[in-house]
């Protein structure tokens, strides 16, 4: 999913490095909060989204599960009352809707890990965007800082007729950089495939083993 992905990207993002090669750190600063906030709300979203598709897949899953039982009584009546027919019939639909079942209850489970990959992408966007907040002024303060002495480094340097203050400030540049302590964070994805459908032959054997186990339980 294209969101996670610019979520993990995000997350990973190392602020002190984005500040450090800035051309305009303020504004990088400003822009990666942006970014995150809109991000944070798009992932809300489809939390939301994600948690609604899920309970509609247990909703279908249990109209299913309920079909099932439905049939099987329709098909012990037909088995009480000699008509075999009725009965193979009544034998197809609960093993049609058992396969519905099933395989909603797969993609039930699919759903669900889903929902807790976007709902750990959530929380790990919502402690990045805490820190970025948090750390915004004290990374402008620094770049302003090792702009201000790269600066009076350099002045120092072309008044003492040294022409090499560009080293020295990138020197010095480097060593503010790096003063600070680095976050990293990531995020993982999941996700299974949905199991086979029974074969046709095999169903109507099945078909035939359970009006025969019905036969002998009922008679």
């Amino acid at each position: 999913m294209a969101l996670l992905e610019r979520v993990s990207t995000l997350v990973r993002a190392n602020l002190n490095d984005l500040i450090d090669k800035a051309e305009h750190p303020e504004k990088m600063i400003k822009q990666v909060i942006l970014d995150m906030e809109n991000q944070l709300l798009q992932v809300k979203t489809q939390v939301a989204i994600a948690i609604a598709d899920q309970h509609l897949l247990e909703k279908k899953q249990k109209e299913n599960e309920d079909k099932v039982t439905e049939w099987t009584h329709k098909a012990e009546l037909a088995v009480d009352k000699k008509q075999d027919d009725l009965a193979r019939a009544a034998l197809q639909r609960t093993e049609s809707y058992r396969d519905l079942s099933a395989g909603f209850a797969q993609q039930v489970t699919d759903q669900k890990a889903q929902v807790e990959n976007l709902k750990t992408a959530l929380r790990q966007l919502e402690q990045k965007l805490t820190e970025a907040q948090a750390k915004a002024d004290l990374l402008i303060a620094q770049s302003r800082r090792a702009r201000a002495v790269g600066k009076a480094s350099e002045a120092r340097m072309k008044t003492a007729g040294n022409g090499g203050s560009a080293n020295a400030f990138d020197r010095m540049k480097r060593k503010v950089a790096h003063s600070e302590a680095t976050a990293q964070a990531h995020a993982e994805l999941a996700a299974d495939d949905v199991e086979d459908r029974l074969a046709a032959l095999e169903k109507e054997d099945k078909i035939e083993q359970l009006l025969a186990e019905m036969k002998a339980r009922r008679g």
